[in-house]
């Protein structure tokens, strides 16, 4: 092996506060959920909502809210989550259900929802 693949082996470890060493690889739980919108300024606003109250969930890691260039009043969730528990706490948490209830007449479809593992995922912090 050479030595600048044995340097990059080595910087891609550390260790962290509790001393063990650590690869900077992250089990995340992942979800997507995409959105068509019939009215878009109303799914918007659910939307927004849904995405702080989320964040302060136990076991979320990030949640991002984003909208498509490409096709007008699509948007798209992106759920981080610690665990697959976590994750399903929530999805029958009661601001899952208010979200999904809100939504009711603002799509022009049903959602897309999937659910993804992290076949690579790192903190970059």
């Amino acid at each position: 092996m050479s030595d600048a693949v044995s340097d990059a082996g080595a910087a891609a470890t550390s260790e962290d506060r509790s001393g063990e060493e650590r690869t900077g690889e992250v089990d995340l739980t992942i979800v997507t959920l995409r959105f068509d919108a019939a009215d878009d300024a109303a799914l918007l606003a659910v939307l927004s909502k849904y995405v702080v109250l989320t964040r302060m969930h136990d076991g979320c890691r990030n949640v991002d809210l984003c909208s498509s260039v490409t096709v007008p009043g699509r948007h798209l969730l992106v759920q981080k989550w610690e665990t697959p528990e976590h994750q399903r706490r929530h999805f029958d948490s009661p601001v899952m259900v208010d979200m999904a209830r809100s939504c009711e007449g603002l799509l022009a479809a049903p959602p897309a929802i999937d659910l993804w593992e992290a076949t690579s995922a790192h903190d970059l912090r």
